[in-house]
């Protein structure tokens, strides 16, 4: 054993290094900040108080910082899961929003531990720009009803937000450019005590840190059938965006991490916030780069501190968050809207270069998301949308050629492409069963079977030839596909 390994010992967590260490309270800070205005307009879209929001989004964070999968990712209440719970919380009541919180984290968990992390691959991009796209368009139509019938002087303060988020990062990104909005346009309002919708008109912020308790709900087979649906769609939405975000910080920092473990993670997350009484949430993109692109913190330190001051601003401060106006909220949601969407998608451009079948994916998933305000609907069926044509694309792939041999007594037949369903229903009667000669060869060695219909279809063009007196032998297979075709050929129709 060498000198170096005697004292080498149990090595340090990263973030105790004082430069790590620093980096990681002050990105804590940073997000904590800027986590209190996003999660007080969730808590409006969702229909709940700004505490709820706040609790979700510390329970959420403080938690996710030990489960998750991904460090430096930032965990809280977001627009996506307040979207799809919201109306449940309308119709039903809170007891039910929270109900349906708990079941989804128990459904994250499941989705996790089943694998549901490697599914994302088969996302299309197509899908996953109309997801983006749709989750702005969504966000901004709730922020609507904010800027009607309203005094005079919201539209100015609103204009003056969105001038200062815009032009102050050209000057310092020190500083999170929504929360100078915010501080500016309170402090104005304050001075100069111009009446405008605030915070406070909302609710209550909270005075304490939540205590846990069951939901006030029946525990009946009713109530799974009502809350079901609505955990159902937020466990899909939640895991959507924490993995797509993962992959996100993956790429940024050079660096691999568990998503299966961030599945199971989010789902512990949302199960502790929902006994805490808060909304449930998710992964934040926008939160997540100002840790990490902006702030420089990679370890689990920045997001479990995030959660903490979050709540100690809220606690220890909350008169003062009570004074904000909801103008900077509004400024605050419409600048992250257009900062969500991907403007490259829809440019003229882009369009000319993308093929038809991508474009009309995105716009289907858009157009769903938006008729349902469902993000998990809008992706399922632009995935299954994705999937159909690529499948149409591929069978056309599929051919057929004949070469007859000159004293007429074989014909060879070379099949190329890929054999599955779709290429398959036309493989029959690319054969000339009546006019060929006695015996038929079928060469494979260019095409690969994948699935029972392409066999069926093979034994049916045996079948064919039979009736007629001819023989057919197929030749060149390769060992999947010899595999597939030696496993269910004559066992699909009970034989020939």
């Amino acid at each position: 054993m060498s000198p170096a390994t005697w004292t080498r010992g149990p090595r340090r967590p990263s973030w105790l290094s004082p430069k790590v260490l620093r980096t990681e309270i002050l990105a804590g800070l940073v997000v904590a900040l800027a986590l209190i205005p996003e999660a007080i307009s969730f808590s409006i879209i969702a229909g709940v108080d700004p505490a709820i929001g706040l609790f979700a989004s510390f329970t959420m964070a403080v938690t996710i910082a030990f489960v998750g999968g991904r460090p430096a990712m930032i965990s809280a209440a977001t627009g996506a899961v307040a979207l799809v719970i919201g109306p449940l919380n309308r119709e039903r009541g809170f007891g039910y929003l929270v109900a349906a919180v708990i079941l989804g984290g128990g459904f994250q968990i499941v989705l996790g531990a089943l694998g549901v992390a490697k599914l994302m691959r088969f996302v299309p991009r197509s899908v996953m720009v109309g997801f983006v796209n749709s989750l702005a368009i969504l966000i901004f139509m709730a922020q609507v009803p904010e800027m009607h019938d309203v005094p005079w002087a919201v539209y100015p303060l609103l204009a003056a937000g969105l001038a200062l988020m815009v032009f102050f990062p050209k000057v310092t990104k020190a500083v999170p450019a929504p929360l100078v909005s915010i501080v500016v346009l309170t402090a104005i309002t304050l001075a100069a005590g111009i009446a405008v919708p605030t915070v406070g008109d909302k609710g209550d912020l909270p005075s304490s840190i939540p205590v846990p308790g069951l939901p006030d709900v029946p525990f009946t087979m009713e109530t799974l059938k009502v809350v079901a649906p609505y955990a159902f769609a937020m466990a899909l939405v939640g895991l959507m965006e924490s993995l797509m975000t993962a992959k996100l910080v993956d790429d940024i920092t050079d660096t691999h991490s568990d998503k299966t473990r961030e599945s199971v993670g989010q789902g512990i997350a949302n199960i502790v916030t929902g006994f805490f009484g808060g909304m449930g949430g998710c992964a934040m993109i926008g939160q997540t780069m100002i840790n990490v692109r902006v702030s420089g913190a990679r370890t689990r330190l920045s997001t479990f501190l995030a959660g903490a001051f979050l709540m100690v601003l809220c606690v220890v401060f909350g008169p003062v968050v009570s004074d904000i106006p909801m103008a900077a909220l509004v400024a605050v949601m419409v600048m992250v809207c257009f900062a969500t969407f991907d403007w490259h998608s829809i440019a003229p451009k882009t369009l000319k270069r993308m093929p038809v079948g991508e474009i009309a994916v995105m716009v289907i998933t858009v157009v769903c998301v938006v008729a349902t305000s469902n993000l998990a609907i809008g992706v399922v069926v632009g995935s299954i949308t994705a999937m159909v044509i690529f499948a149409k694309r591929v069978a056309h792939l599929a051919d057929v050629t004949s070469v007859t041999d000159p004293d007429g007594t074989q014909v060879v037949y070379s099949v190329t492409g890929e054999l599955f369903f779709a290429a398959s229903n036309d493989l029959v009667g690319r054969f000339h069963y009546a006019t060929d000669p006695d015996k038929v060869v079928i060469d494979l060695s260019a095409a690969h079977i994948w699935d029972a219909s392409s066999v069926a279809a093979l034994d049916a063009i045996e079948t064919k030839y039979a009736q007629r007196g001819k023989t057919v032998e197929i030749i060149s297979l390769n060992e999947p596909s010899a595999r597939i075709h030696k496993t269910l050929s004559g066992k699909l129709t009970g034989g020939h």
